[in-house]
């Protein structure tokens, strides 16, 4: 797969990137791996909180450049992206992948014994583009916004095809003691992103957080979702508050609009 050009080295001479029709406000490009610098910027990101609506305004310029915006934490215990031992080396494409034969590997590996994959949940209705753009543009406000859970929560950009690409793009490392390539992962958020709308809407130094356009509404839907997210990041169950699959589903997935994951 030929790989996207990188607008982003376009910022180190014209910061607010007005030769790529934006408008940006002070901020920074980052580069730093696990391995020392990468040869070309990885994220940028905002030096300064951003206002209400920020995300939304600028969203359609955003893409045109060839960019998705995500908030990232930046004052966390791990600090910010530079500190997060980003591994884009390790990283392929997430195309390449099957999205149901990833959760398959994952879900024989770690259910019980004699727990058969009960396949992929069917696809919601109410993904289209537009709705799940401005889901993910209202609640990337409250992330944004002070007060918030975030510690100092700050507006990036990411070069990616699409919002489900955007951990693999920077090479996100936060679910390394899963999995160390994270575009197997991005394969998945990938069919999430198609059956059920999310965007990928938040990232600290080993948290994801997704809006979800279509989430379920049937304790049913709910629970073969759960399957998925078991698949995807098992922690968020055998570590959570509902530690079966149909409590998680009932009381965190059922009509939610954000979908979480920690890996340990």
């Amino acid at each position: 797969m030929a790989t996207l050009p990188n607008p982003l080295p376009h910022l180190a001479a014209d910061p607010t990137g007005s030769t790529l029709g934006l408008a940006l406000p002070s901020g920074r490009l980052i580069d730093a791996t696990d391995e020392g610098p990468w040869h070309e910027p990885l994220l940028w990101h905002s030096d300064a909180p951003s206002a209400p609506g920020d995300w939304a305004a600028h969203h359609d310029a955003y893409r045109a450049a060839g960019l998705v915006p995500v908030v990232i934490e930046v004052g966390g215990g791990q600090g910010g992206p530079q500190d997060w031992e980003l591994m884009p080396a390790d990283t392929s494409y997430p195309g390449d992948h099957d999205p149901e034969e990833i959760l398959t590997e994952f879900w024989e590996e770690y259910a019980a014994e004699g727990e058969d994959w009960p396949g992929l949940a069917p696809a919601a209705a109410g993904t289209d583009t537009q709705r799940a753009d401005a889901l993910a543009a209202r609640l990337a406000d409250s992330f944004l916004a002070p007060g918030s859970s975030y510690k100092e929560p700050r507006l990036a950009l990411v070069p990616a095809r699409r919002s489900a690409d955007v951990p693999a793009a920077i090479g996100w490392s936060g679910p390394a003691n899963y999995e160390s390539d994270t575009a197997r992962l991005c394969a998945v958020l990938r069919s999430w992103e198609d059956r059920f709308g999310i965007r990928v809407l938040a990232l600290t130094f080993n948290q994801l957080v997704l809006s979800v356009a279509a989430p379920p509404t049937t304790l049913a839907e709910a629970e073969a979702i759960a399957a998925e997210h078991f698949a995807f990041c098992p922690d968020n169950i055998t570590q959570g508050a509902h530690n079966t699959l149909r409590a998680y589903a009932e009381h965190e997935l059922l009509t939610n609009r954000t979908w979480s994951f920690w890996w340990d």
